[in-house]
């Protein structure tokens, strides 16, 4: 997928275009990867930090894989998401029923690792 970078010059985008197809395959990502976190965290009885641990580790190898990709890969780009979601949930309930600091405490976290990721983003993307 191609975009102007505001210079004249196409740059290629690492993410799809916004379709129905799009949507249909965000909400099974998200699905999949709140069953997920469920399956290793509770399931299997690895515990919540474990999970966390498990789903940060993947989430971290799949963001630098997704970085240092030079074009767009839609396999790469949706094991990513549905690695964000995984790792999201089982943090949220490592935080609430783990550490005890409810949702709220889990909401702080999550916001400590958006500004995170945004923070990568913007030293590997410069925007």
């Amino acid at each position: 997928m191609k975009y102007t970078n505001g210079t004249g010059q196409e740059a290629l985008s690492k993410v799809p275009e916004i379709t129905l197809t799009f949507w249909v395959i965000k909400i099974a990502a998200t699905t999949l990867g709140e069953t997920g976190g469920d399956t290793v965290t509770m399931t299997l009885n690895w515990g919540y930090l474990a999970g966390t641990l498990l789903f940060l580790s993947l989430l971290v190898a799949l963001v630098i894989a997704q970085i240092l990709s030079k074009r767009f890969n839609p396999f790469l780009y949706w094991a990513t998401i549905v690695a964000s979601t995984t790792f999201g949930t089982t943090m949220a309930d490592f935080a609430d029923r783990s550490l005890g600091i409810g949702y709220t405490g889990g909401v702080v976290l999550l916001l400590v690792c958006l500004a995170a990721a945004l923070g990568l983003w913007y030293w590997s993307e410069g925007t």
